[in-house]
């Protein structure tokens, strides 16, 4: 029996915010919202639309061709999107809204662990009005040119609209820049540009100068183009997180997870920079937004060793057996 060490983060990230009970200090419980549509399980992905303020567009993984609009303010669903011209979606894991206001969605993901020969994006216009429609969608063949890759982040950038993707391998994974424009009736190549960690989403900030990448575990804020070391968003474990966006202003990011009755929590950022703006910074409620405890820097790594070692402890159990 393989046991990977994505599974084995996860159980590690759940022990560890159990003992340590401070699962995101930087994180304002009181920004983000709820979401209520019970057809949505899966929220793999989030971005914030251009053309309906205060309006997220999120997917289930598998449900079929459907993008839903949730209104961030309710947390109900206003639209369910079907796209038309598209094939049978294998596994959506992202989106993300580019500068000339289409959707772009990733059909990215590969559980078997990079066994697909190619992967998919699928692209459609913003809707002026939003209620429950069909919409025709164009489809890209995507493919990467050092082989199959698992992905879950795909960001396309607000001022050159170029579309990038981040891979999710246990080692060596990498950013990945698409060709300056994607086409139809070809294959489009996307190659490695930047060694990342293996992430779950991502997204750029609005003026196009930072890019924060999002896993299970943490987010990391970079500068871009220039990707050197990544600034840490104190965002700790929220459950199965897979997504991240920031608000047309720039100056919040919102995190999801999947699951039902799913939550999206808030960060407030400098000035749109994609840093965060520490514990003085107020949640978009004008609350402050909670402030990592100091004190709990030393017990947490202790109590994360606890937290690993019974961990090793019950995976050996588990091969043993």
């Amino acid at each position: 029996m393989r046991i990977s060490p994505r599974r084995t983060c996860v159980v590690l990230a759940a022990v560890t915010g159990l003992v340590v009970g401070s699962p995101a200090a930087a994180v304002a419980d009181d920004g983000g919202f709820t979401v209520k549509d019970p057809r949505i399980t899966e929220s793999s992905g989030l971005a914030a639309s251009r053309a309906h303020p205060g309006v997220y567009w999120t997917h289930n993984d598998q449900d079929g061709p459907y993008v839903y609009a949730v209104d961030g303010r309710s947390g109900e669903t206003v639209a369910r999107i079907t796209m038309q011209g598209v094939g049978k979606p294998r596994d959506m894991e992202a989106i993300s809204v580019g500068p000339d206001g289409d959707v772009y969605v990733g059909d990215i993901g590969d559980n078997l662990n990079g066994s697909w020969d190619h992967v998919w994006i699928y692209r459609f216009p913003e809707p002026e009005v939003l209620k429950d429609q069909t919409v025709r969608a164009t489809q890209y063949d995507v493919k990467y040119a050092d082989g199959a890759r698992n992905a879950e982040a795909l960001m396309v950038h607000p001022k050159t609209g170029r579309v990038y993707i981040g891979s999710k391998e246990e080692d060596g994974a990498g950013l990945y820049e698409g060709p300056e424009k994607l086409a139809t009736g070809r294959t489009n190549v996307f190659r490695k540009v930047h060694d990342i960690p293996w992430v779950t989403d991502g997204a750029f900030s609005p003026d196009g100068k930072r890019l924060v990448l999002r896993s299970y575990l943490s987010a990391e804020s970079y500068r871009w183009p220039e990707m050197g070391e990544g600034e840490s968003l104190g965002v700790g474990y929220r459950g199965q997180s897979e997504s991240v966006t920031f608000t047309p202003d720039g100056r919040t990011m919102l995190f999801g997870a999947e699951g039902e009755q799913s939550e999206v929590y808030a960060l407030k950022v400098e000035g749109g920079s994609g840093s965060p703006s520490g514990s003085s910074s107020a949640s978009p409620s004008g609350k402050p937004a909670p402030a990592e405890d100091p004190a709990l820097s030393g017990k947490s790594v202790l109590l994360l060793g606890l937290a690993g070692a019974v961990v090793l402890a019950w995976l050996g159990f588990r091969r043993k057996r």
